[in-house]
């Protein structure tokens, strides 16, 4: 099956994943491109000026590149829900002196600003995550030129998404660092081996895949492409990568031996995600609700001021279940590495 990627000149086929909140830099994904991959802007949670500039700067640098972009699929909460959990989170906040929100915010973290965009400007790939946009989104940007990249979880997303049209599928294991993209954050799907999980899609549907989680091994990596996946892409093997943008604290966790696990949390923002299990996940987990994209506004000033001030046990240390395996070294070096039986 061809890929999308070979018109792009892409000869290695690990790719550097979107990492939205800070780990996935500019420099990350020149250097990705430098080494024959594609890496992938991360647009979530940044306003369209800042998307904007990122791209003028990869455009300068003359690199492929993919932009990867949060699709609407919002997790409603009740406001008494809500301001029962902010109460308690409250409470952690006022260590630092912060007022959190007391009623919750809701957005879409302004998809259609950043679509018109992507029409406007037209970039290689879009890759979309947390949902699937409307045919109308779709066909705008492929007319543009643009290669669409759904991210899905399960054969039944996969499903979904190829009857609608997109030219490539990000398949995504349950091991994965970071937010779930599953259609379905209420329920997540029935975990399956990223192997298993590539080779039922690809069985399924007749669209090229990009597989994701847990990949930080060259075996790992080497034995998902054999699955019939025409490449992959990896987050939490670059988060220490000297490009990474990711802070102190995060780099420090990943190698810290209090760090046992990872877990599936929607303690930190209402939508489950993996990371490193810390304090905040024991204490918070049990009673944490499920509401997108408010919770995530409640605890990022939290986040924000621990990750600050070197407190890891307040921070979303998102991290795949490869997280010991993220190493010290340009990124180039990295993914060639990983792409070293291929």
């Amino acid at each position: 099956m061809s890929s999308p990627l070979a018109n792009l000149n892409v000869t290695l086929p690990v790719l550097a994943a979107p990492m939205a909140g800070g780990p996935t830099t500019t420099d990350m994904v020149i250097a990705a491109a430098g080494a024959g991959s594609l890496g992938f802007l991360a647009a979530g949670y940044k306003n369209p000026d800042a998307v904007r500039a990122e791209i003028a700067v990869l455009r300068e640098a003359s690199v492929p590149f993919g932009v990867n972009v949060f699709a609407p699929n919002p997790v409603p909460i009740d406001r008494d829900t809500y301001r029962r959990y902010a109460e308690a989170v409250q409470r952690e906040a006022d260590r630092f002196g912060l007022s959190l929100p007391t009623d919750p915010r809701d957005d879409d973290d302004a998809f259609r600003a950043k679509v018109d965009l992507l029409l406007s400007d037209p970039v290689p790939v879009v890759s979309f995550t947390f949902g699937l946009p409307d045919d109308d989104v779709l066909r705008g940007l492929q007319k543009a030129g643009t290669t669409v990249v759904q991210t899905v979880t399960t054969v039944e997303e996969a499903h979904t998404a190829a009857a609608a049209g997109v030219d490539m599928l990000a398949v995504q294991a349950a091991v994965a660092g970071g937010h779930s993209g599953t259609f379905t954050p209420d329920r997540m799907p029935t975990p399956v081996p990223l192997v298993d999980l590539v080779a039922a899609v690809t069985d399924a549907v007749g669209v090229p895949v990009i597989a994701a989680g847990g990949l930080a091994a060259t075996d790992d990596v080497a034995d998902v492409l054999e699955a019939g996946a025409a490449a992959v892409a990896v987050g939490t093997a670059l988060l220490r990568a000297e490009e990474s943008g990711a802070s102190a604290t995060h780099r420090a966790a990943l190698t810290d031996a209090a760090f046992t696990e990872t877990v599936i949390t929607r303690a930190f923002t209402g939508r489950p995600a993996r990371g490193l299990r810390n304090r905040f996940i024991d204490e918070f987990e049990a009673r944490a609700p499920l509401g997108y994209p408010a919770i995530h506004h409640l605890t990022s000033p939290l986040r924000k001021a621990a990750a600050a001030a070197g407190k890891s046990d307040l921070v979303h240390l998102w991290a795949g279940t490869g997280y010991r395996l993220a190493q010290e070294k340009p990124t180039a070096e990295i993914l060639s590495e990983l792409a070293a039986r291929t």
